[in-house]
């Protein structure tokens, strides 16, 4: 088998850690012969795609952090006013276009960047997007109940269905995609995105999951599962986490990704600081000056959280697929507190699992959360999972499997 010299263009959301960290694992997996290009709007984990050695070009317009949290809302379902407007789209559309004829790019490799859906298919370059299977077409038309409604009882059964298929509709059939998404796809002669479900569906879907997660569900033929793919950052585990990890306390490491807010990040924070326990938080990018944690809350940047297995004990977590994955595969019990539903899908997966414990963000200042987290620290049930599903990580590598599915596809691969 040889392959000729291709370029293959990455467009994650920068500003989103899991999506940007997937795509650098991508890319590190492709045959060297070929080249990754990144390009982005916003610089929040820019850096990370540069440390790894990538061709990173930033391109605008970009979103004033207003706008970011307006975004993250939009996604987690809390806001209906979306900040896509048509000028901003026809802009990104127009510059994307641009990038794919500069590089010649032969594939488009994005997270939710969702203008790449109109970008790549009006330059008829083919689309490829590592995503987790919650929330994803095929999970929302066959998952039977999403647990909007709490309880076990019959009552709340009957109630959580009845909502689970309105979800159904208001999510595959209702036409509630911007309208600007649409508009600007006609211009460019591309098929409107219409549903919620459309922004999420790439020409291959790469689904970033164990086979257990699938349990029950058919994948169409435009989706391959690929296996997990987390943050392999690079550096060596910070001294401080060294030492912690030697103290007689637990040690608790508190992973709240990019999309939680700084009133979770200090209220969990403020919690976690009532036990006799050390807690690692890579945090501080949530943080503002004046904010005072307690002393046993180490605060830090972003750490290679892949090197942490055999130092942390137990984690809290804010569910999204790459830090319960990297938990998973470190084999690290924790407490997830999913921020919308395809975070809490995540968490749910592995409560099933027995090495998680899904709670409600909106209860972490109540006494339920402390002792969640305790169960997780002492009952050996739970490290017992972990270490199973641990030992099942190992046998996985979607970022290899989803780089031999687009190399498959490039110009002059035989």
């Amino acid at each position: 088998m040889t392959a000729s010299v291709a370029s293959v263009l990455f467009c994650p959301v920068t500003f989103n850690l899991a999506e940007t960290t997937r795509m650098i694992e991508v890319a590190r997996a492709l045959d060297p012969a070929h080249r990754a290009v990144f390009m982005g709007y916003e610089d929040d984990f820019v850096h990370l795609i540069s440390e790894a050695g990538f061709e990173y070009h930033p391109c605008s317009p970009s979103w004033s952090a207003q706008e970011r949290q307006r975004a993250i809302d939009f996604d987690q379902g809390k806001a209906i006013r979306s900040p896509f407007t048509r000028e901003l789209v026809a802009a990104r559309v127009a510059v994307e276009r641009r990038m794919i004829r500069q590089h010649r790019a032969a594939a488009v490799v994005i997270g939710s960047n969702v203008t790449s859906m109109i970008s790549a298919r009006a330059e008829g370059v083919p689309l490829y997007y590592p995503v987790p299977f919650a929330l994803t077409g095929p999970q929302v038309r066959q998952v039977r109940r999403f647990r909007f409604v709490a309880g076990q009882g019959p009552i709340a059964g009957t109630a959580d269905r009845i909502a689970t298929a309105a979800f159904r509709w208001v999510y595959t059939r209702a036409p509630l995609a911007p309208r600007a998404l649409s508009a600007v796809a006609h211009a460019n002669g591309v098929a409107p995105l219409r549903t919620v479900a459309s922004l999420l569906e790439a020409d291959v879907n790469l689904v970033t999951v164990m086979p257990w997660e699938l349990d029950d569900f058919a994948l169409p033929e435009n989706y391959q599962r690929v296996g997990p793919i987390f943050a392999r950052l690079g550096g060596e585990v910070p001294a401080l986490v060294r030492t912690l990890a030697a103290a007689p306390e637990p040690l608790i490491y508190l992973g709240l990704g990019s999309s939680a807010r700084r009133e979770l990040a200090l209220a969990a924070a403020t919690q976690l600081g009532t036990l006799p326990i050390n807690v690692l938080a890579p945090i501080r990018h949530y943080l503002e000056p004046g904010d005072v944690v307690p002393p046993n809350i180490h605060v830090t940047d972003l750490l290679p959280a892949h090197l942490l297995g055999g130092l942390v004990d137990a984690a809290v977590l804010h569910g999204g697929q790459g830090t319960v994955q990297t938990a998973c595969a470190t084999g690290i019990p924790f407490v997830g507190m999913g921020l919308q539903p395809e975070q809490t899908w995540n968490v749910r997966v592995c409560q099933r699992q027995g090495n998680a414990i899904a709670f409600s963000p909106q209860h972490v200042s109540k006494p339920a959360f402390l002792t969640a987290v305790r169960r997780v620290l002492d009952d050996p049930a739970y490290r017992n999972a972990a270490t199973r599903v641990r030992d099942q990580y190992e046998r996985e590598d979607g970022a290899a499997a989803a780089a031999r599915i687009i190399e498959a596809a490039l110009p002059g691969r035989n």
